[in-house]
């Protein structure tokens, strides 16, 4: 079945970008993409990683490299007990040969699965929309030789390796938008893979719906975000087709990545995004479980988390608040202090800072003084010595909390600890001479003194 041909007539002939629109770069002064294809765990006489390896070193933009060393991929098998070997050896790799994406490559029967890395992949700075148990898939007698391997296949392996990356510059953010176009552009015009069955399909568009969405989440064009629901929703059709639930999972979480970009960058209808996003999130956990998925399930809680703030800020809906904090306190459950410390920190800080909203509005000590434990959580890795400003900041909130809760309930004694609080806050404040930041704090210890005084 001649489904990209299909693709180009019903998506890409009036919304793909055009090539002649394309930014003019210097070809010497690109920055090249390091990826790394790992020897693929196929048949013995099969060479596939090495021939996909090849076809990407013709790319453009990208430093290929191949790693063949011997050890066991039994983990490549995406069960839920070895997801965790899977990731670490791939960060292993990474960190050994640099790369900013790794290809792992798996046969499946008459299949082989393809899967993308990054070194950022599951953290809160991590750029890409794709994950590691986002599959592409492709027969694996097309490896037999370099002859039968459909460029269009290519391109969506290549679009697959772009989308991946997590750029650390704008100059790389820039150039990974300016590729995503160029493969955006070929694919539209392809027409190369006639011999692929329908069995593909789902693959393929959500592979398709992803490219697309890395290149457009930010540009607020409600065309392009009809084309990449276009795109999911195509993949959806031919969910019969899809063995393994974990896909389902994916497509639905990045129909709420879709939802939850288009909330942010497009001015119409904000608020309807919004409350799609959290519907299609909250689908994608129901296929990616915490006890099975627990990266994909807590990097989705987080989303939400955001989401249910939006919302609750928007509407004031005191229910979207506390399923922040429930979401919040689901994320917590994965990104352990021990193995990710600054993001970790970084959710301690956000869920203090609701449950301290909680506590206020619901007037409730208890909920209060979970907020101060997770402010105090948070200074493990925001200590006075690594990030004295911030620690200053921590210690203002702590403060502050203490003074509602010692003024409320009339309690001398934490009114006093709100005054330790604010003190250390003022002397790194007073150390760095900023000098906004000593009149807010003096203004706290003015009324916190004054209310001592009349007790």
């Amino acid at each position: 079945m001649d489904f990209l041909n299909k693709i180009k007539q019903m998506f890409f002939s009036s919304g793909a970008p055009k090539a002649e629109s394309e930014p003019v770069f210097d070809i010497n002064k690109l920055i090249k993409f390091k990826v790394v294809v790992v020897e693929f765990a196929d048949n013995i006489e099969s060479r596939s990683g090495e021939i996909i390896a090849q076809n990407l070193k013709k790319q453009e933009g990208l430093e290929v490299s191949y790693f063949d060393e011997p050890f066991s991929k039994s983990f490549l098998n995406l069960d839920n007990r070895t997801l965790f070997d899977l990731i670490d050896k791939g960060l292993n790799i990474i960190d050994h040969t640099h790369a900013d994406v790794l290809i792992w490559g798996y046969q499946e029967g008459e299949k082989i699965r393809i899967n993308f890395q990054n070194s950022k992949q599951y953290e809160k700075d991590d750029k890409a929309f794709i994950s590691l148990v986002d599959s592409f898939y492709i027969p694996a007698n097309l490896n037999n030789s370099k002859t039968n391997f459909p460029p269009a296949l290519n391109n969506l392996i290549y679009g697959g390796v772009i989308c991946a990356i997590n750029p650390q510059t704008k100059e790389a953010q820039i150039q990974k938008k300016f590729l995503l176009k160029k493969i955006i552009h070929s694919l539209s015009q392809d027409n190369s893979a006639k011999s692929l069955s329908i069995e593909y399909m789902p693959y393929i568009m959500n592979l398709l719906g992803i490219i697309y969405l890395s290149y457009a989440y930010d540009r607020g064009d409600g065309k392009d975000y009809k084309i990449v629901k276009k795109l999911f929703d195509s993949a959806l059709e031919h969910k019969d087709l899809i063995k393994n639930p974990i896909h389902l999972g994916c497509i639905y979480n990045h129909l709420g990545q879709l939802y939850d970009s288009s909330s942010e960058y497009s001015p119409k209808q904000p608020f309807n995004h919004l409350k799609n996003a959290i519907s299609y999130f909250r689908q994608a956990q129901k296929y990616l479980s915490k006890y099975n998925y627990p990266y994909d399930y807590g990097y989705i809680s987080y989303r939400l988390s955001q989401l249910f703030y939006t919302y609750w800020r928007q509407k004031e809906d005191i229910q979207a608040l506390r399923d922040a904090v429930f979401q919040l306190r689901e994320a917590e459950k994965i990104y352990t202090y021990a193995l990710f410390p600054e993001f970790w920190s970084n959710i301690q800080g956000e869920l203090a800072h609701m449950l301290s909203l909680l506590g206020s509005f619901s007037n409730s000590e208890d909920i209060s003084e979970l907020a101060i434990a997770s402010y105090k959580n948070r200074q493990k890795v925001i200590t006075e010595k690594r990030d004295p400003l911030e620690w200053a900041h921590i210690q203002t909130h702590i403060g502050e909390i203490y003074y509602r809760l010692g003024k409320n309930n009339q309690d001398k004694a934490l009114l006093e600890e709100a005054l330790d609080y604010f003190h250390d806050a003022l002397y790194i404040y007073e150390n760095m001479g900023l000098e906004e930041e000593i009149k807010k704090i003096s203004s706290n210890i003015a009324k916190t003194s004054h209310n001592l005084n009349f007790m």
